[in-house]
């Protein structure tokens, strides 16, 4: 059977991420430069290689403050560590149209495997005529794990930002 590879249709995808502010409201922010891509055996993409970049320059939560210090060595310093990348380890169908995604994941210098519950979207020809397949990831990182530690203590108790980032992944690829 013929190797099949899917490139990202960035206008169609979104990179996004969600953590706790204050322990008590949802930050949302989302990565708008990256690149990814499938190859799979068949259309049921079990056991598929999936690759995806992005440039951590490109973050944005909707506050220009926020997004500069993000970018500072506080966080995720941009200067140093300029890309995100995964590279997966299994794609595992667990029922019809859900899968499960593990793979290392690499940033700020450090790489560690996660896990990632993906619906897949099905198959679908574009008015243009091109094949195209949609994919919904969901999973929980903790960023201390890949050493992205400042946070501020709040009087009342707890800290500023949550340890927990909650990743919402939407994307559509194009057959090549």
């Amino acid at each position: 059977m013929s190797t099949t590879k899917w490139v990202i249709d960035p206008t169609h995808s979104e990179i996004g991420f969600k953590v706790k502010h204050m322990m008590f409201t949802n930050v949302s922010g989302k990565f708008s430069k990256f690149d990814a891509t499938i190859e799979a055996e068949d259309h049921d993409f079990e056991n598929a290689k999936i690759e995806f970049t992005g440039a951590i320059d490109s973050i944005t939560t909707g506050n220009a403050d926020r997004d500069t210090h993000l970018l500072s060595p506080d966080f995720f310093d941009a200067a140093q560590f300029q890309e995100i990348k995964f590279s997966a380890t299994s794609f595992t169908k667990i029922n019809e149209g859900e899968y499960e995604l593990v793979g290392d994941l690499s940033l700020h210098g450090v790489t560690k495997s996660v896990k990632l519950a993906v619906e897949y979207g099905g198959l679908m020809k574009d008015p243009w005529g091109n094949t195209k397949m949609a994919l919904a990831l969901e999973g929980k990182i903790n960023r201390k794990d890949w050493g992205l530690n400042w946070n501020s203590a709040l009087e009342t108790g707890g800290v500023l930002v949550s340890e927990e980032v909650r990743l919402n992944i939407e994307l559509q690829f194009v057959q090549q």
